[in-house]
């Protein structure tokens, strides 16, 4: 491996993303204006630690096995650089074990950082094909790291994703729950086969979908209709489940969030959403419309 050579401190800011949104299985994704903070500083020798503010103060690992750290390393590795000591300090907003892409924020950041800190001047495409390797699907990984609207897909060289801009009358909604879920779980409920119906019907209505949040949101509440995981994984995130079918019962076009249990709503214009029912907080955010950004770089 060749010697670590630049640094010595970065700072990037990576935005939460809601996936599927509806029909859209592993494929489409939304990036959302609530953003976790990482800062990275190369030390010498070659000790790791974390410091966390905020979500997961006391849960997470304060070490290499920490996320982005463990992020940073696997891009040292892909570079064939040999690692330094690293000091992290990361301000994180945005829930984890919710549906809101708190993993793949990780992930996209500790690409971000290794790549500033080393100098490598990674593309986008090289930094969302690892991503995409590390987190397993790019679903999440693309709207954090391009912003927008996007949708991802993999090939043999890696995932790949397309970016829209999203139309400015739409505005996401989310109903966060207090109980927390995870994608292992939620992955492990969906069947190995579908009928070919739903699949069909899902296909339609992701390709509804696109048109409907770039072009046509008053296509949304039909685009957002899912026959292909969200019933599967019903039993569980039941208060989830009751609240989305609530939601749709009055109109409003909404999903589960990723792999919940946060549900999401896509409202037009200045419509309200009803309100969150107890055990739910409700949260106006906006489209987070950059890319992921590395907001300073500072060398010795």
């Amino acid at each position: 491996m060749g010697a670590f050579s630049t640094g010595p401190q970065a700072t990037v800011r990576v935005p939460a993303t809601s996936a599927n949104l509806g029909p859209g299985f592993d494929s489409l994704g939304l990036a959302l204006d609530l953003c976790d903070e990482v800062t990275a500083e190369a030390t010498s020798g070659t000790a790791i630690t974390v410091e966390v503010e905020g979500e997961g103060v006391g849960t997470v690992p304060s070490d290499e096995r920490h996320l982005v750290a463990a992020a940073m390393l696997r891009t040292f590795a892909s570079l064939d650089l040999a690692p330094p000591g690293l000091k992290l300090k990361c301000r994180n907003r945005i829930p984890h074990a919710r549906g809101l892409g708190s993993s793949s924020a990780a992930i996209v950041a500790g690409i971000m950082l290794a790549d500033a800190l080393a100098g490598a001047g990674m593309t986008r495409g090289q930094k969302l094909a690892l991503a995409g390797e590390i987190e397993g699907h790019p679903d999440n990984v693309a709207p954090c790291l391009l912003g927008g609207f996007t949708i991802a897909y993999s090939t043999e060289d890696g995932a790949k994703a397309v970016a829209l801009d999203p139309s400015p009358r739409i505005h996401p909604w989310v109903y966060i729950p207090q109980s927390r879920g995870l994608t292992s779980v939620a992955r492990a409920a969906l069947p190995e086969r579908v009928a070919y119906a739903d699949a069909v019907f899902n296909l339609s209505r992701a390709a509804l979908l696109v048109a409907a949040v770039s072009r046509q949101p008053s296509r949304l509440f039909e685009a957002t209709d899912d026959r292909l995981h969200q019933r599967f994984r019903a039993s569980g995130m039941p208060e989830s489940t009751r609240l989305l079918q609530q939601l749709r019962a009055s109109g409003t076009a909404a999903a589960i969030s990723g792999a919940g249990p946060t549900v999401l709503a896509l409202a037009i214009d200045d419509a309200e959403v009803p309100e969150a029912p107890a055990g739910f907080e409700r949260r106006r955010l906006e489209v987070a419309g950059g890319a992921a950004q590395v907001a300073t770089v500072v060398s010795e």
